[in-house]
């Protein structure tokens, strides 16, 4: 895997704003946030897509969901309502090959899927 902007986040090279970091993830505020509340939750394990997940993989996948409804519950919109989603490739929407859980919220999201 090729070294990403991610990989240079988690290692401090770049900066970033940080609301919550542990030993498996980061998760920083999106420099071009999609709504008022866009935090990425990034695992420091370098993993480049949604197809490249294991079964070993299935724990860390779930502390990215976890520690970001966790985020959306502490900061008051969880009750309101918010969208994770995970991009795969390039036709996913993928910019970034270091899997990722993008959190919006804060305001009303439009253009969801039922």
């Amino acid at each position: 895997m090729s070294d990403t902007i991610f990989d240079k986040i988690i290692r401090g090279e770049i900066p970033a704003d940080f609301v919550y970091e542990d030993a498996d993830m980061v998760a920083f505020r999106d420099l071009h946030p999609q709504a008022p509340v866009h935090v990425l939750f990034v695992p420091r394990k370098p993993i480049a897509t949604l197809n490249d997940l294991s079964a070993e993989d299935t724990a860390l996948v779930g502390k990215l969901v976890l520690a970001a409804a966790a985020y959306a519950r502490r900061e008051g919109f969880a009750e309101a309502g918010y969208r994770t989603v995970f991009n795969c490739n390039h036709d996913g929407g993928q910019t970034v090959f270091h899997i990722h859980l993008h959190l919006l919220g804060g305001a009303p999201l439009r253009g969801g899927f039922a």
